[in-house]
């Protein structure tokens, strides 16, 4: 039944193409998120220096998802991706408390910038997996979600390993897109 909506969503409606960056910070999951949801399994990975692109289809969207480089001297280099980017998907590693000051920096840089006034947020509170892991509860305090205004944002729970919640965060951002166009 999915298909058949999927396929009736594209006839009528129309394919609707969406520029997505993935960012966070080094070893957050962002590359095997990634080729988790282009693939659909977990694929041997080496930090990311630069990006990677690959395309992913949620329905009737088809996103071109770029996976940037989380080591601090590549952060600065996020902007030049920025241009048209309609979603950005914020990996977070829900088991480094330690580093979640800087999570929060980087994304308060984010939302400052001009070429992403109009992006949604996709929060993705990765390695769920994990014992003592913060839930997604707390990286939304921790993040201070609920103070964004002006734009859409969500916050999933998820482990890029096995694929949990992945596409449920997707299929928000995926949502969230076509109704409001």
């Amino acid at each position: 039944m999915g298909n058949l909506w999927s396929l009736w969503q594209n006839f009528f409606q129309g394919e609707k193409e969406v520029k997505a960056i993935i960012v966070g910070l080094n070893n957050a999951g962002k590359t095997t998120t990634l080729y988790q949801l282009h693939l659909g399994q977990v694929v041997s990975t080496q930090p990311t220096i630069g990006s990677n692109v690959e395309e992913v289809r949620r329905g009737n969207v088809r996103f071109q998802c770029w996976d940037l480089g989380g080591q601090e001297s590549l952060r600065k280099t996020w902007e030049m991706y920025f241009t048209n980017t309609q979603a950005v998907l914020l990996v977070v590693d829900s088991t480094e408390r330690d580093r979640i000051a800087v999570v929060k920096h980087e994304l308060q840089r984010l939302l400052a910038h001009e070429d992403l006034q109009g992006a949604v947020v996709l929060v993705l509170a990765n390695k769920q997996d994990i014992k003592g892991s913060m839930t997604a509860a707390e990286i939304t305090d921790a993040l201070e979600l609920h103070g964004i205004k002006g734009r859409s944002w969500h916050i999933e729970g998820c482990c890029a390993l096995t694929g949990e919640g992945l596409a449920e965060g997707m299929d928000w951002v995926a949502q969230t897109l076509t109704s409001s166009s």
